[in-house]
Parts: C-alpha cells; sequence; structure tokens
C-alpha cells in the first residue's frame, strides 16, 4: 500500500507531510520571539532534549537551545551535529524517556514492511517505514530526520498513538533498507539509465553507430590528408573549418565572459534549506583526513549539511581510513554495489536514493572547495529562475608550482572555467560540465536518471542531457581547488579518458541528430559539435597537420622552388591553421591567468605547441581504447602535490 494511504489508517502520514511547512514556520517564529525585546536575555526551551539534560552541560544544553532558535532546526539536530550526542544516544533517552519502544531491524524480516523495494528507497529517504506488527500496522521513525518536537506535539495531540509508533536511528535504517534492498539499489546505480531511456546512455549498441561512421570518415580524411591533390584540399579545408570554427567559438566566449555576475551571498542562516555533498573516492587513503578536513570547513551550518562519502566494497585501505577518522553527523559512509561498471557515476548513482538534501553537490577526494561555496550556489539558485538545474564552481589547479606541466594545466583551467564556459552560459549554451564541484537541485537529478554509469565524462554526458531537457547551467564565481597530475604518464590518461568520454558523449546524442537539433536549437547544435566532438576533432587533427607539416619542413618541400602550387597551399594552410589555434590557446590561458592573479605562470605559455601535441596524443589514444576498452576508468592517483597555491595564498580572494 503507498505511502499516502498508509500514512492516512495511521493519522500520522498527514502530519508528516505537514511537518515542512509547519515546523519552518514554527523554528521562525521562534528565532522571531527570540529577538524581540521582550525575550531577549531568555532562552527558548527546546522539549526535544528534556530527555537527555541530565546527560549534558546546563550550558552546552542552553547553547544548543539558542543555536536551534537562530537557524530554525531542533536542538537535538545541534547536539548531535556538533558531537556533544550520538544519534544512538540521543534515540535511545528520547525512546526511554517518552515511553516509545525501540527498534534495531536486528531481527525485522523483509516481508515485515509492505513496501516494494523502490518504496523501500524512498521511506529511507523519508526517515520512516511501516511494518506489520500482527495484524497492527505501526511506523518507524527516526526522529532526527523527522523534527523530534514535530513528533512531540503529534503524541501530545494523539496520546494513544504511543502503541503504533517505534523509533530508531537514520543508521538502523539505512541498514536494514540496504540489505533488503542491495540488489535494487545496485541495478538501479548500474542500469536504471540504460533501461528506461537507452538513448541516453553510452552502455547500448546504438551509440556505437556514429561512433562507426566518423571513424570511417576520420580514417578517409587522414588518408587523403597525406595524398595532397586538387581533391583533398577540400577535406583539409573542411578540417581546418572545424579547427578554427572551435578557435573561434573561443573568441565568441571570451568577449561574454566579461559580463560581470553578480549574486548576492546568503548570510543568514535560519532559512538555509539541507544541503547534500555526495564525494564517490576509490584508492584515496592518503587524501581522507584533507578531504574531510576541507569539508568540514564548508561555511554552512552542520545541522543542514548530509555529507555522503562513497566508498568501493574491497577498497579496504581507504574504508580503514575512514574508520580511524570516527566519523558522525553530517558524514555517512555508503558502499557502492558490485553490480555493473566500477565507475564514478555509478558510485554516485549508488549514494543519490540516500541523498536527503534539497540541493546536492559533486566533489572528489582531492577538491578543495573554497568555504562560501554551498551559500553562493545557493544564491545563484534563488536568483536563476525555475530552469536553472545546476551551476559549475570554477576548478582551479592548487599544485601550480609542481612541474612545468601543472602550470599549462592551470593555464588551461583557468581559460576554461574563468573564460570560455562563463561565456557560453551568460549565452545559454550547452556546457560539458567539470567532473566536479556540480551543484543541483536534487530532485531535478532524479528525475533525469542520475549520471550515465557507462560514460566515462559522465559530467559533459550531463551538462548536455540537462540541455537537452530544456534546463540551463550557470558558473558561479566560486573556486574549488584540484590537484593536477605533475608527470606526463599521469597526464596522459587522465587525458586519454576525458577525450574518451567526449566520444562517448558525442556518440550518444548524435544517433539521432535531428532530435538533437529540435532539442537544443541550431545555435546549440553547433555549439555541441564545436566543444564536444570538436574539441577531440581538433586535437586529432592537430597530429595529422603536425605530421604533414614536419615531414614538408624536413624534405624542403616548404621553401624549395620545384614546389607546386598544391604543395604550397598546403603548407600555408597548416601553417595558418595551427598558428592560429596556438595563439587562441595561449590568449585564452593568458586572460584566465590574469583573472586568477597567477600571471607568473604565463611565459609557460610558450610550450602551447608541445602541450598541444601531448593532447593529440592523448586523443589518439583514447580513439584507440575506446575500441578495445570503452568502458576502462583509469584512476588518476591523488596526494602527490608538493606545492599548494591555495596555501600560499590563502589571504587573496579570487576576483572572477
Amino acid at each position: 500500500m503507498a505511502w499516502r494511504e498508509l500514512g492516512v489508517q495511521t493519522g500520522i502520514g498527514n502530519a508528516v507531510r505537514s511537518q515542512r511547512d509547519a515546523s519552518g514556520t514554527a523554528w521562525r517564529d521562534a528565532r522571531a520571539d527570540l529577538e524581540s525585546s521582550r525575550i531577549r536575555h531568555r532562552l527558548v526551551r527546546c522539549p526535544e532534549i528534556d530527555c537527555v539534560r541530565h546527560l549534558v552541560h546546563p550550558a552546552k544544553i542552553a547553547a544548543a537551545e539558542l543555536r536551534a532558535a537562530e537557524i530554525g532546526t531542533g536542538a537535538d539536530y545541534v547536539l548531535i551535529a556538533e558531537g556533544t550526542l550520538s544519534e544512538r544516544d540521543y534515540v535511545r533517552a528520547f525512546a526511554r524517556h517518552h515511553g516509545i519502544t525501540l527498534e534495531t531491524f536486528a531481527d525485522v524480516p523483509r516481508d515485515a514492511c509492505p513496501f516494494d523495494d523502490d518504496r523501500l528507497l524512498e521511506g529511507l529517504a523519508n526517515g520512516a517505514l511501516p511494518l506489520r506488527c500482527g495484524r497492527e500496522l505501526i511506523w518507524v521513525f527516526a526522529p532526527w530526520q523527522w523534527s523530534a518536537r514535530f513528533l512531540l506535539e503529534y503524541l501530545h495531540r494523539h496520546p494513544k498513538e504511543h502503541m503504533r509508533l517505534r523509533l530508531t536511528t537514520r543508521k538502523w535504517l539505512r541498514d536494514f533498507v540496504h540489505r533488503q534492498a542491495e540488489n535494487i539499489v545496485g541495478r538501479k546505480a548500474a542500469f536504471d539509465l540504460r533501461e528506461r531511456r537507452p538513448e541516453f546512455s553510452a552502455g547500448t549498441a546504438r551509440s556505437r553507430v556514429p561512433l562507426a561512421v566518423s571513424a570511417a570518415g576520420l580514417a578517409t580524411m587522414v588518408l587523403l590528408a597525406g595524398l595532397q591533390n586538387s581533391i583533398t584540399i577540400i577535406v583539409d579545408l573542411a578540417l581546418t573549418f572545424v579547427f578554427l570554427g572551435w578557435s573561434g567559438l573561443r573568441i565568441f566566449a571570451i568577449l561574454l565572459s566579461s559580463i560581470p555576475q553578480r549574486i548576492s551571498l546568503i548570510h543568514g542562516d535560519e532559512d538555509l534549506p539541507l544541503y547534500s555533498v555526495i564525494t564517490a573516492i576509490y584508492n584515496e587513503a592518503e587524501s581522507v583526513p584533507a578531504l574531510v578536513e576541507a569539508l568540514r570547513q564548508l561555511d554552512y551550518p552542520k545541522e543542514r549539511l548530509d555529507i555522503k562519502i562513497v566508498v568501493e566494497h574491497d577498497d579496504l585501505p581507504t574504508r580503514d581510513a575512514l574508520d580511524r577518522l570516527n566519523l558522525a553527523a553530517p558524514f555517512e559512509i555508503i558502499v557502492a554495489p558490485s553490480a555493473g561498471p566500477r565507475t564514478k557515476p555509478k558510485a554516485l548513482n549508488a549514494a543519490l536514493p540516500f541523498v536527503r538534501g534539497q540541493y546536492v553537490v559533486v566533489y572528489d577526494a582531492e577538491d578543495r572547495p573554497e568555504p562560501a561555496q554551498l551559500r553562493i550556489a545557493l544564491a545563484a539558485f534563488q536568483n536563476g529562475g525555475t530552469r536553472l538545474a545546476c551551476v559549475q564552481a570554477r576548478l582551479t589547479i592548487d599544485n601550480t608550482a609542481d612541474s612545468w606541466l601543472t602550470r599549462l594545466f592551470t593555464a588551461e583551467y583557468a581559460g576554461l572555467f574563468d573564460v570560455f564556459l562563463p561565456g557560453l552560459a551568460a549565452f545559454r549554451m550547452p556546457l560539458p560540465l567539470g567532473g566536479t564541484s556540480n551543484h543541483f537541485h536534487t530532485a531535478t537529478l532524479r528525475e533525469i536518471g542520475g549520471w550515465d554509469p557507462y560514460n566515462v565524462t559522465e559530467d559533459a554526458d550531463l551538462g548536455i542531457r540537462l540541455a537537452r531537457m530544456g534546463l540551463h547551467t550557470s558558473i558561479i564565481p566560486s573556486s574549488t581547488y584540484e590537484e593536477a597530475p605533475a608527470r606526463p604518464t599521469a597526464w596522459i590518461r587522465q587525458r586519454t579518458r576525458w577525450f574518451k568520454g567526449y566520444l562517448q558523449t558525442w556518440a550518444v546524442h548524435m544517433h539521432s541528430p535531428l532530435n538533437l537539433w529540435r532539442d537544443l536549437g541550431p545555435s546549440g547544435f553547433l555549439v555541441f559539435q564545436m566543444v564536444v566532438g570538436g574539441a577531440v576533432l581538433a586535437a586529432l587533427v592537430h597530429g595529422i597537420f603536425a605530421a604533414v607539416l614536419t615531414w614538408q619542413l624536413a624534405s624542403g618541400l616548404f621553401w624549395s622552388a620545384k614546389s607546386g602550387v598544391f604543395e604550397m597551399m598546403f603548407a600555408g594552410l597548416y601553417v595558418t591553421t595551427l598558428t592560429s589555434g596556438y595563439a587562441l590557446s595561449a590568449l585564452l590561458g593568458f586572460i584566465g591567468l590574469s583573472r586568477r592573479r597567477a600571471l607568473d605562470s604565463a611565459w609557460y605559455l610558450i610550450l602551447t605547441p608541445f602541450y598541444w601535441l601531448m593532447l593529440s596524443a592523448a586523443a589518439w589514444r583514447a580513439v584507440f581504447q575506446l575500441i578495445s576498452a570503452p568502458y576502462r576508468w583509469e584512476k588518476t592517483r591523488h596526494g602527490l602535490a608538493r606545492n599548494s597555491r591555495r596555501k600560499a595564498f590563502s589571504g587573496v580572494t579570487d576576483n572572477v
């Protein structure tokens, strides 16, 4: 029987559904009373912690009651979030104090809950489940999820309902649901998008058709480009158009990115919604302490945070590192199911059913977000209209000084996240998201099916999918610092995965070009081709042009008097294309570094031609890997950085 039907039968469901509005109003009223002159020097008593007053020092009780009134939450939330009490101790004390039975779910069979697997997950998200007890139907609540004060008020009005209620902790509830619905969690995480919306999944055979056609076309172009005759000049002109068109889009973005962003930061805590954080980590034992500390530094009430750390079932070192930290609320450890491919998007999907926040953000193990980022993202959502589905923070490299490669990576990211993507976002063009610091409406993310577990750049795919749904993404003026690979081999592996994922994304959405044109419109369709497909093609073409030009220079054809008109035309075409591409890439990086106040790395931009050769090598490697191992996730190792730009300039605020 459905949640609403069961709720009506017990008389609790309607009260639970009204809690969001009623409790929010009650807490705001309490704050208004607290600030009034009549009770300015008198604390508001919170009955939900009467059960633990004998366990906690009176000063902490008073501080918790004041904090609860200030931010509009229950004092039980405050005591648990600050670590004064564990959730288990609080629930035990609450149940004993008010004569309510405690439910640990230790011996509860699956058939005791009338919900099917899907509604079982819904019950977990709501913090309440029905259970059959003989012929009676009882409700089990996690009072830290549903305000304990609300529960007391309800029981005061309906004292006979004591016998139809049981209390539990969120952990006991989650463990029960995970045991009983582990298969459904794994199936939904790995296969839900492929089954419900196969046209949007890289895990189907249909996405290989555009790749096969484009691969054959590219091979033909490569062959013709080397022949150099009157016919292939058309092919080379087409490749040049793609390369220069992608560069021209950068100029367009540079002009639009100069539009200033004005976001009014939310300073008060009383109306902040619950905000969830998901970080999926694998083989990151060394990064765990710094990651947890960075999340603790977020300038957001702990009582309004819901942090999920997703680990793989066989990643024992990382799980041990987390266990040693003794994490309590708002942290929660989730073990990703083994079903399906072992990829980051599948791990993110595994956490999505357990997310409780109205908004959710994704961070990686090496991420160090600016403390105010959640507030800035929330302000952007509130001012962005109903079609704003995602906001992307600006990623920047932290270990810039580690090597010449990290300096060029810093310039590339500065050009991308501080210039290029803000320009596209200003024009509301489809954006391939960065792999981290994406903030979403949780309901929207669930509605569109979450992430594609078969796409190794799930972020880029999700950004395009949002655009096809008529939604848009904004770039916010807040930074997340990341660690870049300092060695060429690690850089090549990482960039190979990115290019492979871009190819997967292009193939998925180009399976039906007419539908894509209709969804994105002419300008969006063109931007998609340039940004997603064109980024890979430009890297592939660069290698061809550079190789042919090198051969011409080595053979003397470039300056030989015997060179024919076609040889000279090809040489001029290659030189023009390559130099303009280098110049625009360097210009984009220079502008980004200037906005980042990091021009000390600008002179490394003279290595742009060599950087492009590495990009081309990674792109060709991605093509071959897409054939041999399309879903292989080449993990980038973190925790190797020797320098930190963030620490060196901790007193400087980004002016972007």
